[in-house]
C-alpha cells in the first residue's frame, strides 16, 4: 500500500489516494517512504495542495515531523519551496506557524532564504514573528537583503520586521550594501567550490520572474545532480528598498548607477531607483533629469524619461518636461532609425504624463516594437479630436495588446461619433475576446444596438475567469432596461 500512496501523492493522484484513504485511513496518514517521509510531508514538499488537503481531511498530523532524526517540519518544506498554497492549507488545518524544525529553521526564515515574498505573506498574515531568527540568529529581514528579493523584503517591511529589533533594518541594508555590484554567479560557484571540491561540471540557469532575475548554479557528475546553490541579483532594489524605510537619501549618480547596471526598465533595481529618484525634492530632480535628456546614453536617456513620467503634471513644470523629453530622442546618436524600443516607449509615456501634442506621440505608432505602440495607444493625448486618425489605425495594429489598448480608448471618447462608431462596430469579432468586449463597451456606452449580439456571444463563449468575460458582464449594464437586457443578463457562462 505503501508504495502506491507515495506514487499518488507524487504523481497527482488524487482518485487513488482517495481510495487507499477510505480504505486505510489510519495506515495512510501514518506510513512513511524510505527516507521517513510521511504523506504529508512529500505532499508538501511535491507542491500536491489537492493531496495535502485529502490527508489533513483523513486525519494527518500537519505538525508532524518526519524525515532524518525527525527533523522536517510540512509547513518548512511547503515554505522552502515557496508552495503558498500549501501552507495556506497547512496553517488552516493547524500548523503553528513559527515552530522551528532541524537547524533552527522556520517556515518564514526558509521563505526568506529563498525570496519567496508570497509564502512570506502568507506566513506573516498567519502571525508569523517577522524578527524572529533563523539560524545561526539571522533575522528575516537580512536573509531576505541577502537573497537580493526586493519583493520578500517589502513583504517583511509591511508587517513591520526590524521595527522592534534595534539595528535590525540597518543590519539588512548593510548586507544589501555588502552585495552591491558583486558578481552573484561567480559567489555561488566559489561557495560550491569551497564546500564540495572541484571536478564538477557546472550549470548555470538565469532566470526573470516579477522584476526579479535569479542565478542558480548546480554541480553535476555523470550527469546527476549534486549540490546546487541559487540567488536573487536585485540587490540594488533591496537597498534602495531599505534606504526608504530608513530615510536614507542616496544621491542621484548612486541611485542611478543602481538602475543603468541592470538596464531593464521591468527588473525590481530599475524601478526602485525611479522611484526613490522622483520622490526627491521636484525641481531638483526635474533639473537632473533635463541634463541626462541631454545626454547621447540611450540607457540614461531612458531613466531621465521614465523619472519625468513620475513628477507630478503641473503648471511651470510640464511645459519644461515636455521639452526636455523632446531633446532626448535628438540626442541618440544617428543612425538609430528606429530608436530604441526601451527609450522611445519611456518618452512616450513621459509626454502623455505631461500634456503633450498628439503629433509629439502619434509620429512613433509605426514603431516596430508593439510595446511602443501600445504605449501610444494609451497616451491621453491622442483621446482628443487630433488624436483620433492614429488611434484608429491603431485599432486594426497585428498585435492584440495594441488593438486592446487603442480600442479602449475610442470607446472612451467622445469625438466623431460616426467614425467611432464603425471603428468598434468592426472590431465585434475581433479574434481576441478582450478587444470585442471593450468594442461592445464602447457601443454600449453609445446604445448603440449592435453591441447587444456581441455581449451575448461573448457571455456565452468567453472564460468566466478572465478579463473578456468580466468587461463584457460590466458593459450589461450600459445596455438600456427592457428585453435585450434581461435576456443578457440570465445568460450563463460557459463549463469547462
Amino acid at each position: 500500500m505503501h508504495d502506491e500512496l507515495f506514487t499518488a501523492v507524487f504523481g497527482g493522484a488524487d482518485d487513488t489516494l482517495v481510495r487507499l484513504l477510505r480504505a486505510d485511513p489510519a495506515g495512510a496518514v501514518c506510513a512513511v517512504d524510505a527516507e521517513g517521509r510521511t504523506a504529508l510531508y512529500a505532499a508538501a514538499v511535491g507542491d500536491r495542495p489537492s493531496a495535502v488537503r485529502l490527508l489533513l481531511a483523513a486525519g494527518a498530523d500537519p505538525q508532524r515531523a518526519c524525515g532524518e532524526d525527525a527533523g522536517d517540519l510540512p509547513l518548512c518544506g511547503a515554505a522552502s519551496g515557496g508552495h503558498t498554497e500549501v501552507v495556506r492549507a497547512l496553517l488552516a488545518a493547524g500548523a503553528e506557524v513559527d515552530l522551528r524544525e532541524a537547524y533552527g529553521f522556520t517556515a518564514l526564515a526558509w521563505a526568506a532564504v529563498q525570496g519567496f515574498a508570497d509564502t512570506l505573506e502568507a506566513l506573516l498574515e498567519a502571525g508569523a514573528d517577522p524578527d524572529l531568527p533563523g539560524p545561526g540568529g539571522e533575522r528575516p529581514l537580512v536573509l531576505a537583503a541577502r537573497r537580493g528579493s526586493a519583493a520578500a523584503v517589502r513583504a517583511l517591511l509591511r508587517h513591520g520586521a526590524g521595527s522592534g529589533d534595534p539595528g535590525g533594518r540597518e543590519a539588512a541594508l548593510a548586507e544589501a550594501r555588502h552585495w552591491l555590484g558583486r558578481d552573484v554567479e561567480r559567489e555561488l560557484r566559489q561557495g560550491l567550490a569551497a564546500a564540495y571540491g572541484e571536478g564538477f561540471e557546472t550549470v548555470v540557469r538565469r532566470t526573470v520572474a516579477d522584476g526579479a532575475e535569479s542565478v542558480t548554479v548546480e554541480l553535476l557528475r555523470d550527469g546527476a545532480p549534486v549540490a546546487g546553490r541559487a540567488a536573487g541579483t536585485g540587490h540594488a532594489a533591496v537597498a534602495t528598498v531599505l534606504e526608504a524605510g530608513l530615510g536614507v537619501r542616496a544621491g542621484y549618480e548612486e541611485l542611478a548607477r543602481r538602475a543603468l547596471r541592470c538596464r531593464d526598465p521591468a527588473r525590481d533595481d530599475w524601478r526602485e531607483a525611479v522611484t526613490a529618484l522622483a520622490a526627491l525634492p521636484v525641481e531638483e530632480t526635474f533639473q537632473v533629469a533635463a541634463v541626462w535628456c541631454r545626454t547621447a546614453e540611450e540607457w540614461r536617456g531612458t531613466l531621465a524619461a521614465d523619472v519625468l513620467a513620475e513628477l507630478p503634471a503641473r503648471a511651470g513644470l510640464s511645459g519644461r518636461a515636455v521639452e526636455a523629453l523632446r531633446e532626448v530622442l535628438a540626442a541618440v546618436p544617428a543612425p538609430r532609425t528606429p530608436a530604441p524600443a526601451a527609450l522611445v516607449g519611456a518618452v512616450v509615456r513621459a509626454l502623455g504624463r505631461h500634456g503633450c501634442r498628439p503629433g509629439d506621440v502619434s509620429r512613433h505608432a509605426g514603431h516596430p516594437d508593439p510595446e511602443v505602440r501600445r504605449r501610444v495607444a494609451a497616451a491621453p493625448p491622442l483621446a482628443g479630436e487630433q488624436g483620433l486618425g492614429t488611434l484608429i489605425a491603431l485599432a486594426t495594429d497585428l498585435d492584440p495588446a495594441v488593438r486592446r489598448t487603442a480600442v479602449t480608448a475610442l470607446a472612451a471618447t467622445d469625438g466623431a461619433e460616426g467614425r467611432v462608431r464603425e471603428v468598434l462596430a468592426r472590431r465585434l469579432r475581433d479574434p481576441d475576446d478582450a478587444t470585442a468586449a471593450e468594442a461592445a463597451t464602447g457601443l454600449a456606452r453609445r446604445g448603440d444596438e449592435r453591441a447587444v449580439a456581441a455581449l451575448a456571444r461573448l457571455l456565452a463563449r468567453a472564460d468566466p475567469g478572465g478579463t473578456a468575460w468580466a468587461r463584457a458582464r460590466e458593459a450589461v449594464a450600459l445596455v438600456p432596461d427592457g428585453p435585450a437586457r434581461r435576456e443578457l443578463e440570465r445568460t450563463p457562462p460557459r463549463r469547462g
